[in-house]
This record gives C-alpha cells, sequence and structure tokens, in this order.
C-alpha cells in the first residue's frame, strides 16, 4: 500500500473531467433530468463493505480535499462518475491517461482540450485499488446526498493535551498578595495616625507617653540599617537567580514561534475549509523519520489549474522557473542530539498531528503550540497508553504486563523513557 500514498489529487482530475456537469443538473439526451442511481452495483464495482471501506480510505487520504461525492467542493461533483464511461476504461484512463487521448479516443481528447494538461500515469496503482474508490463512489451516490452531507460535516475530535501556561496565573496571585499587603499596611498607618491624634488630646498624660507619641520615623536609619540591606541583597540576588534559571531552561524553545514564510500558506483555508489530509503535503509522515517539507511539485498538482493568475501562486511559478526549492522556513525544530520518528508516532502508534502540532486546522499562521522539550516528551510517554489491538508484535508483552499490573501498558513499560530511544 506504499504506493497508494503516491495517489495524487490528479487522479481525481480524471474523475472531475468525467464529470463537469454536477450530478443535479445533468440532462439525458432529450433534455430531462438523468435517472437517479441504480440501488444496484454497476457491473465491475463491489458492493461489499470491506472494499467499499478500502475506496473510503482512499478518497479522504487522497482527494478529500479537493471533491466530494455530491457537491462542488475545489472540483465538481463525483456522483454516477461510473455511469459517464465504463469501468474498464475509466482504470484505463486512470493508469494511462496520455495514452489513451493520444490514441484519439473523442471522450478524452475533448477533456485534454478543456484542462490542457496531462494527469501523469498511474500504473503503481491496482486495478483493484481503483475500483474500491469507484466502489465507494457508487455507495455513496447510491445513499443519497443528504447521507453524503452528513459524512462530510463529520469532524474529528482532536485528542491534543494543551499545553498549561501557568506564568500568568502566578504574576496574578503575587499581583493580589502585594495589593493586599499595601491595603493592610494604609490601614495600620490610619489606625495609628489616628489613635495618635486621640491619644494627643488626653491631659494627663506622662513624658514617657508624650515621647512615644512625639516620635518620628528615621527613614534613613532604617535605610542605612543592616537588617534592612540584608533582606534587599537576598530579594535582588533572588530575582537574578530566578531569571538566570528561566533564561538557561528557555535555551532552545521556540513555544509560540511562528516565522513569516517566503510565501503566504493558510492552513486554516487548506486543512480546515478544503480538509486536505496532512499526509497529502507532508507526505514522509507515515514512511520515515522526517515529515518531509512539501516540494513546488505539490502545490502544482492543485494549482496548475486553481488560482494560476494569483500573486502569490506565480511566487510558486518563479522558483519553478528558476529551478529553485521554496525556502520554506522550518517551524518546528528540535536539537541534533534528539533523535525523533514521524512513522513511529504517526504510523504505528496513531497519534494525530494536533497532538503535537496544536490545532493546525484553524491556524492561519502555523506556530510551535508544544514545548518539545524533553520534559514535555518523558510525560507523554508516561501517560500514553500502547495502542496493542491487532498487532501481534506486543502480544508477549501484554502478558508479561499483565502479570505485574492492572494498568494499561504505558510507552514507559516498554524502554519508553530510556536514554538511548531519543539520544543517539
Amino acid at each position: 500500500m506504499l504506493g497508494v500514498r503516491l495517489f495524487s489529487v490528479q487522479l481525481l482530475t480524471s474523475f472531475v473531467l468525467l464529470c463537469s456537469v454536477p450530478v443535479w443538473a445533468q440532462t439525458d439526451g432529450d433534455g430531462g433530468s438523468t435517472a437517479p442511481a441504480p440501488a444496484t452495483g454497476v457491473a465491475g464495482l463491489s458492493t461489499d463493505q470491506a472494499v467499499i471501506d478500502q475506496g473510503k480510505s482512499l478518497f479522504e487520504a487522497n482527494c478529500k480535499q479537493c471533491h466530494a461525492v455530491h457537491e462542488r467542493v475545489v472540483g465538481p461533483a463525483l456522483a454516477n462518475v461510473y455511469q459517464r464511461r465504463s469501468v474498464d476504461w475509466l482504470v484505463k484512463f486512470i493508469k494511462y491517461p496520455q495514452r489513451v487521448i493520444e490514441s484519439g479516443d473523442a471522450y478524452a481528447v475533448a477533456l485534454y482540450k478543456e484542462y490542457q494538461q496531462f494527469m501523469p500515469n498511474h500504473d503503481f496503482l491496482k486495478d483493484d485499488e481503483i475500483k474500491a474508490i469507484l466502489s465507494w463512489v457508487q455507495a455513496e451516490t447510491i445513499k443519497g446526498p443528504a447521507t453524503a452531507a452528513a459524512t462530510a460535516t463529520t469532524t474529528t475530535t482532536s485528542t491534543a493535551t494543551p499545553v498549561a501556561d501557568n506564568s500568568g496565573l502566578f504574576i496574578i496571585i503575587i499581583a493580589g498578595l502585594s495589593f493586599l499587603l499595601i491595603v493592610t499596611l494604609a490601614v495600620l498607618a490610619l489606625m495609628a495616625a489616628t489613635l495618635s491624634k486621640y491619644l494627643k488630646k488626653e491631659s494627663d498624660l506622662s513624658e514617657e507617653d508624650l515621647e512615644v507619641l512625639n516620635q518620628r520615623t528615621n527613614w534613613a536609619a532604617i535605610f542605612k540599617s543592616q537588617a534592612f540591606i540584608g533582606i534587599t541583597a537576598f530579594v535582588f540576588l533572588a530575582l537574578v537567580l530566578k531569571a538566570t534559571v528561566e533564561g538557561l531552561i528557555t535555551i532552545g524553545v521556540q513555544q509560540g514561534y511562528a516565522p513569516t514564510q517566503p510565501i503566504p500558506f493558510s492552513h486554516k483555508l487548506h486543512a480546515g475549509e478544503y480538509q486536505i489530509d496532512c499526509k497529502y503535503c507532508h507526505t514522509g509522515v507515515e514512511k520515515g523519520k522526517a515529515a518531509n517539507i512539501p516540494s513546488a511539485n505539490i502545490c502544482m498538482n492543485c494549482h496548475n489549474a486553481i488560482k494560476t493568475t494569483s500573486p502569490i501562486i506565480q511566487k510558486i511559478y518563479e522558483y519553478i522557473e528558476k529551478d529553485e526549492p521554496i525556502q520554506w522556513v522550518r517551524v518546528h525544530n528540535l536539537p541534533d542530539l534528539a533523535y525523533f520518528n514521524h512513522q513511529q508516532h504517526v504510523k504505528v502508534a496513531g497519534i494525530d498531528c494536533e497532538n503535537c502540532h496544536g490545532n493546525i486546522k484553524e491556524m492561519e499562521v502555523v506556530q510551535q503550540v508544544s514545548l518539545l522539550t524533553m520534559g514535555w516528551c518523558i510525560d507523554c510517554h508516561r501517560k500514553t497508553a500502547v495502542n496493542a489491538k491487532d498487532n501481534a508484535y506486543y502480544d508477549n508483552l501484554v502478558q508479561l504486563h499483565a502479570k505485574r499490573s492492572k494498568q494499561p501498558m504505558k510507552v514507559e513499560d516498554i524502554g519508553g523513557l530510556e536514554c538511548a530511544k531519543c539520544h543517539y
């Protein structure tokens, strides 16, 4: 299935070309509306739920960002695409589009003239994988727009744990205590002044009493006293030490870092509004250590035909013409001494991107949300249970863990806190 991840938006471009008129506006030869989708499967497509689920997974991972079944998104609706042409024709066209066009097929030639671009060969896909996508499209067509719309609006709840920031609360507490202290001192001073004024009116006061009432605070002596100097020095040194420790602790921590990119890119628009899957642009996230910074070719999968005259898109063309990579600025950085593998966390552990990167779908400009410190990682390994379901690799470990503990097996129980796990 590694080849499936290479499945680009252009695969569905072939469907778009075949569905250039929305399903609700299509007519038959007499000008009337087309008949509703058949209640039974089209020859060559499957009604088996496992196949349909596979097609849905392929569609949502690679095509959902630009296309829907019953409504226009970036491209037209795909309902009844299997009725425009036979399934065999669709499979052949998707695998070898240029070959079909050059053969003189009238329908394919007309599509090319309209869109003026070749879809690359997808011969790395199996026929059954393409038919699985078409089978899911058929199932959604039969269900009708209401069901499809409900499915499309379903949102995934992020399991991300927000990073607690207690610095603001600490400042509020200190400010509140300081305010209470000042008020208390003011009240005591007012009470002392009032009491002194009242006592001075008494006529039977002794000389000692009058001396106490008439005494004045020697502020100069207080400021020069060893006690005041010692307390002041202690407070100053404590503040300097606190600032030094906080500075040392935050070296390399870039929480809140949101650099300006050479080309403005809105994750809120692409990942949020258009629901483009993270893995479509960051192709290495399930295959290796790095998630990969997208190349200009990935941008051109859509922008070959979408907003081609936009000034921002023209900047991408400038990089392509100069044969230079786009100089994207990395947002999330780890020190060279730390090892992190995206495949291990995303593919094996099933961790959502939001767990570490925050709610990317709401970010106009991406910023680092999490601390990404060693303590932050260790805390996650201590709290996160290992997803051992249907994974024979963990069977023995689960049995051994169950003998000594009734708690779920956490990452720390399988060596997640060993130094060599993250440090070479």
